[in-house]
């Protein structure tokens, strides 16, 4: 089935430069295809308009529309990552040339915020018992970058 919704994501100039370190960090991920400003348009005839990618399955278009509109944390990518070998990956990845935020959030070095969270860790919120529930929230409140064995150390009531 084709894809109805692509996120559209407005770049300062460097569209082409992210779609393709985005490629880099994710596995099965390709550049799709550009298209130019043509004459008389709002940017320099013949420079990149918009870059068409895929991110492990999922499209995008970067579009290089200017300092307008930078990016915020009002909306992020959320990686689900299987452990914490994944999560480790796409940190350090997204990290470099970026920042770390808290809770599993991050901002890249284009400005576009990411959640990279584990398998497992909803379950551990939803959990039945509230106070497990509770340890394992307090737990994440307190990392960067989450780390799997933490949360369920702390939801079980397990100092480390």
């Amino acid at each position: 089935m084709k894809q109805r919704i692509i996120p559209n994501l407005w770049f300062d100039g460097n569209a082409e430069e992210a779609a393709q370190f985005y490629c880099e960090v994710f596995p099965s991920s390709r550049v799709l295809g550009t298209a130019l400003y043509p004459e008389n348009s709002p940017g320099p005839a013949g420079t990149v308009m918009t870059v068409e990618f895929e991110l492990d399955g999922q499209r995008f278009v970067g579009i290089n529309g200017g300092p307008e509109s930078p990016f915020t944390e009002a909306i992020s990518l959320q990686i689900d990552c299987a452990d914490q070998g994944e999560v480790d990956h796409y940190w350090d990845r997204l990290t470099d040339g970026g920042e770390e935020v808290q809770c599993g959030w991050l901002r890249d070095r284009y400005g576009v915020s990411w959640q990279v969270v584990p398998q497992g860790m909803e379950e551990l919120f939803r959990d039945p018992d509230k106070d497990r529930a509770q340890r394992a929230m307090q737990a994440m409140l307190g990392m960067k970058k989450l780390d799997v064995a933490a949360l369920q150390a702390a939801a079980d009531g397990v100092q480390v």
